[in-house]
């Protein structure tokens, strides 16, 4: 059974490089940048979040520039987008999956480290959800889109589930594997539901009669 902290990193470099994909993928489908842009605007969603956690916490300098495999793992996602790029800029599909796996990933291991750092349940439920949308926020906002965020079917809503169910199997005593993964796996289902069927969280009365 592996240690929390390697399980932890593990959930993190692979939030990271599913991030890193999907910011890329964003930037070959809708903004038609360059191999620097490609690769600078996937790695800002891969990173952007565990920035602003590690701010937060004043974990400082950010884990990224303690770590060098989460560069190389974000450049990694970055060029992986490029090199497939002529190939995936029309489909939809692996975008919102990806997004949605990065979402999982960064909700609980946000919240697990809130949680190491002896932060309360719910402050540290707040900071997974931060973690988890921060990237994908920068993402929208770089490329002149309404953050997912804001107005996505389903986004802080399923990455606050995960945190809340890690917070909740942490107070629990429970294994940190697999819980976890059953934590993130709903996040994921509920996203991916979200997309398919356009559920949204609950929104004002005029604001449903015009979509």
């Amino acid at each position: 059974m592996p240690s929390a902290s390697t399980a932890l990193v593990s959930l993190d470099l692979l939030g990271t490089l599913a991030f890193a994909i999907n910011g890329a993928m964003t930037a070959v489908r809708t903004a038609r940048l360059d191999i620097v842009g490609i690769v600078t605007l996937g790695m800002m969603t891969a990173l952007g979040g565990g920035f602003i956690r590690d701010i937060l916490l004043d974990d400082l300098p950010p884990t990224t520039f303690l770590d060098g495999r989460y560069l190389a793992v974000a450049a990694l996602g970055g060029l992986i987008a490029f090199v497939l790029g002529q190939r995936l800029e029309k489909l939809a599909t692996p975008i919102n999956v990806l997004d949605a796996a990065g979402l999982s990933l960064f909700a609980v291991t946000g919240t697990l480290k809130g949680l190491e750092w002896g932060l309360g349940a719910t402050q540290a439920i707040i900071l997974g959800g931060v973690t988890a949308v921060g990237g994908g926020t920068l993402r929208d906002v770089m490329v002149r889109q309404v953050p997912a965020v804001l107005h996505s079917g389903l986004y802080a809503v399923p990455a606050l589930i995960a945190a809340g169910l890690t917070a909740a199997f942490d107070a629990g005593g429970l294994p940190l594997l697999p819980w976890t993964v059953v934590a993130a796996a709903v996040c994921f289902a509920v996203r991916l539901l979200g997309v398919r069927y356009d559920l949204h969280a609950p929104r004002p009365r005029d604001m449903k009669s015009r979509d």
